[in-house]
């Protein structure tokens, strides 16, 4: 699939087509990373670890509990 580069401001920037969007679940301000390797530019949805998710939670915005009520089954808390 083809697509055009186009200058955006000072930058180049180049559209990505609906079905790769979807497919990689990327959406208006996604972050991708940008490499080169053997001379191919390779765009990579950035995903987070678990661990970069832990490393956002401070005192200020960590949520009290959230009481569901008492047990309907068999669960165990």
């Amino acid at each position: 699939m083809q697509t055009v580069v186009q200058k955006w401001g000072n930058s180049l920037g180049i559209r990505i087509p609906s079905v790769y969007a979807k497919e990689f679940e990327l959406k208006n301000g996604s972050f991708v990373d940008i490499s080169v390797e053997e001379g191919k530019q390779i765009i990579v949805p950035k995903r987070n670890s678990l661990e970069d998710l832990m490393a956002k939670v401070s005192m200020e915005n960590i949520h009290e509990p959230v009481e569901t009520g008492s047990s309907v089954g068999k669960e165990e808390w």
